[in-house]
């Protein structure tokens, strides 16, 4: 069961050796999500033990909740999450640098049959997930198992992100499809009406 984790193909994720491993990843959930908020440098140490990969500068907010507790979780440097992002990582999630998400994200890689009889044996299959550098995943989004999403794009809040979004673009609603380009009017507004100081961008 273990080695088709990774591989799309069904299996019972209730396999004693892979409950066995997932428990010793979700022990070390536990104690991040216990840390104080002034033990910064802890819960950088913390972070890069239990993820495959993260880079310089990220910050997680507790509390966070992840299946195997980051293993899979691939992270690049300057990514920011606030409260409760819940990282479904059964495998592998890839996450640009200097991407932000909202409070209350969900990232998923785990997926059940629709045919009744294979969820009631408890079958389950993974896809990865890929999201780009500097994107902004708004408060609420959901991003289902397979999905990729491009550079820069921002994701907005409470969307379901159940196909393919391609870089440099504003996407929203469920299903998330595309509501238009990242242009030349957000160079010189930051919201609404708001203007951006040109010193900001020197």
């Amino acid at each position: 069961m273990k080695e088709k984790i990774h591989t799309g193909e069904l299996y019972l994720p209730n396999d004693p050796e892979i409950l066995s491993e997932q428990q010793q990843y979700l022990e070390k959930l536990y104690d991040f999500n216990l840390t104080r908020p002034s033990e910064t440098e802890k819960r950088q140490e913390m972070l890069k033990e239990m993820f495959a990969e993260i880079g310089e500068g990220c910050y997680i907010e507790p509390p966070f909740h992840a299946n195997f507790g980051g293993k899979n979780v691939h992270f690049g440097k300057g990514v920011y999450a606030n409260f409760n992002l819940t990282l479904v990582d059964d495998t592998h999630i890839y996450v640009g640098d200097f991407t932000m998400f909202g409070p209350n994200v969900t990232v998923a890689t785990a997926g059940h049959p629709i045919l009744p009889e294979l969820r009631e044996q408890v079958y389950q299959y993974n896809f990865p997930v890929h999201i780009g550098r500097n994107c902004w995943i708004g408060a609420g989004a959901v991003i289902v198992p397979g999905v990729s999403i491009g550079d820069n794009t921002v994701i907005g809040a409470g969307s379901v992100v159940t196909k393919d979004i391609p870089s440099d673009v504003v996407a929203v609603g469920n299903p998330c499809r595309v509501l238009r380009p990242i242009s030349e009017h957000d160079k010189e507004f930051y919201f609404k009406d708001r203007k951006i100081d040109p010193e900001i961008l020197k």
